[in-house]
């Protein structure tokens, strides 16, 4: 069973931040439409995955915009706000392996069980957090891709998340 999230028995849960104005915002289907969901597909493809692999969800479900309605970051209030839908979003998925994409999916995964984290140091490492695997990972946007953080070092990551399937 598949649907616009992925599949409800997948290999892995990847959590990100919020639903793009460009992507999910107006596809309603996460990480796609826009050059996040581009690098997105292009790091599951490398590790052999589709999304007929995995269920993708986010931190908040709304998307937060600036005045300018430019995508901005989810505020905490927000984050704690969502956090309920996304904890039984979990439970009821129940993956083996979660993989959060960015610092924002990983502090809110912080709220529903505390693991002490940092993406800084923590990008491409697994855990073991609530039961399960844990591996924060960077988010696949053109800004991250562009910066120090670039698609070579989110392959290799990719590429260690696929030794946990």
């Amino acid at each position: 069973m598949s649907g616009l999230n992925g599949t409800l028995y997948p290999k892995i849960m990847f959590v990100a931040e919020a639903p793009g104005r460009l992507g999910a915002d107006r596809t309603r289907k996460p990480f796609f439409g826009d050059k996040s969901g581009e690098n997105f597909d292009k790091l599951l493809a490398s590790i052999g995955l589709s999304r007929r692999d995995i269920f993708i969800t986010n931190s908040i479900l709304c998307s937060p915009r600036s005045l300018s309605g430019a995508n901005r970051r989810p505020k905490l209030a927000e984050i704690k706000n969502c956090s309920p839908f996304l904890k039984r979003t979990i439970e009821l998925v129940n993956p083996p392996v979660i993989a959060t994409l960015g610092a924002v999916a990983l502090s809110a995964i912080e709220l529903i069980e505390p693991h002490g984290l940092k993406l800084a140091g923590s990008a491409g490492k697994d855990f073991l957090w609530n039961g399960r695997r844990l591996v924060p990972l960077y988010h696949p946007s053109p800004q991250t891709v562009a910066a120090q953080r670039g698609l070579e070092l989110q392959l290799r990551h990719f590429r260690i998340l696929a030794g946990f399937i």
